[in-house]
């Protein structure tokens, strides 16, 4: 492979913001929820980079033909590879592709075939287009992917604020978490938080079912969190994490009288020992870290704590959730899911062909 803009490159960054800019020189994305994904191709060549400049390549292996007919010989292009499913982007769906065995990625490509979302361009042909302005740089995108075929697409974007705005309340529905806003003067900075990124924020009541220790082995590093269901179980459903160093061992010594020795008393018990289960089990492996020391200490279930959130991906948090506030006043069996704001379902394909 032998291109202007050589694997790896670090993807640029966005900085999170409170509201969307009221400026001029904004153009406005919705925020795909997938694996940021850097194309190079050279010829028949191609590989997929990953944020952490790990490849992609071999998980993915039904998008490379898509890639060869949309995409020109030679360049680099910045984008997202997610999964569309029938309520819209599939994240679970997209982490279950991160498998070592190569007969079930295949077979996963076959059930759950993924698109790649095109957004920026950083080379074409001999040319490094990472210094050239964004907004020539997306000119230069749409004149390349003009009536490009699916699972290859090219986001939507716009200038106008309002069609921004009503993107962010819209298409969360579709599995989208918010709107990306780009300066159209800015270059293509790898590793740098130059652009801006507005994400929907929400606060629950959960219930504390258990704890990991730092890695640094002094006190919690995030807390366990779940939320009952209309039969009454109790759900793994995320965590809660960036305590401040000075504040684990005493949230250590808050727990210490919850903690259960007897495991069988738990809730959770089945799930003390990590397996390969379907990712819902706190102890189970990392995809990403086959050495990451998942563990955890239970916990009786009795303390209630308010997070807050960004969105839902299926019956569980996205992302890592923070603590707001402890609840003493919220009994444990108040925390269900219908306390969750639900967003309304928009078909994935009105996001697409926006």
């Amino acid at each position: 492979m032998d291109l202007p803009v050589m694997p790896p490159v670090k993807p640029m960054l966005a900085k999170a913001v409170r509201d969307m800019p009221d400026r001029d020189d904004i153009w406005f994305e919705p925020k795909w929820d997938g694996f940021r994904c850097i194309v190079f191709r050279d010829g028949d060549e191609i590989e997929l980079g990953s944020r952490n400049e790990r490849p992609l390549t071999r998980y993915f292996p039904e998008l490379i033909e898509p890639l060869r007919r949309a995409l020109p010989d030679r360049c680099v292009v910045d984008g997202e590879v997610v999964i569309a499913g029938s309520e819209g982007l599939d994240f679970d769906a997209l982490l279950q592709r991160i498998h070592p065995a190569e007969s079930r990625v295949n077979m996963l490509a076959e059930t759950t075939p993924a698109s790649f979302v095109a957004f920026d361009l950083l080379a074409v042909g001999d040319e490094d287009l990472r210094q050239v302005p964004f907004s020539e740089r997306r000119a230069r995108l749409e004149e390349l992917l003009a009536g490009v075929d699916a699972p290859i697409h090219l986001t939507p974007g716009t200038t106008d604020r309002t069609v921004g705005a009503d993107w962010f309340d819209r298409f969360e529905g579709a599995g989208l978490d918010g709107v990306i806003a780009k300066p159209l003067g800015d270059p293509y900075v790898e590793d740098k938080r130059t652009q801006f990124k507005v994400k929907h924020q929400r606060t629950a009541d959960v219930v504390v079912a258990g704890y990991r220790v730092h890695k640094s082995g002094d006190g919690v590093g995030s807390l366990l969190l779940g939320l009952y269901d209309d039969d009454g179980v109790l759900h793994h459903v995320g965590v809660a994490a960036s305590f401040k160093a000075a504040d684990r061992p005493q949230l250590a010594v808050e727990l210490a009288p919850l903690v259960l020795h007897d495991i069988s008393q738990h809730p959770w018990s089945t799930w003390m020992t990590p397996s390969e289960g379907d990712g819902r089990q706190p102890g189970a492996p990392s995809r990403w870290n086959a050495n990451k020391d998942l563990s955890w200490v239970p916990i009786r279930p009795e303390r209630v704590a308010e997070v807050s959130y960004q969105h839902m991906q299926g019956d569980r948090f996205r992302q890592t959730t923070h603590l707001v506030r402890w609840r003493p006043d919220r009994d444990p069996t108040s925390c269900t899911y219908a306390q969750l704001e639900v967003a309304v379902p928009y078909e994935l394909h009105e996001v697409f062909g926006a």
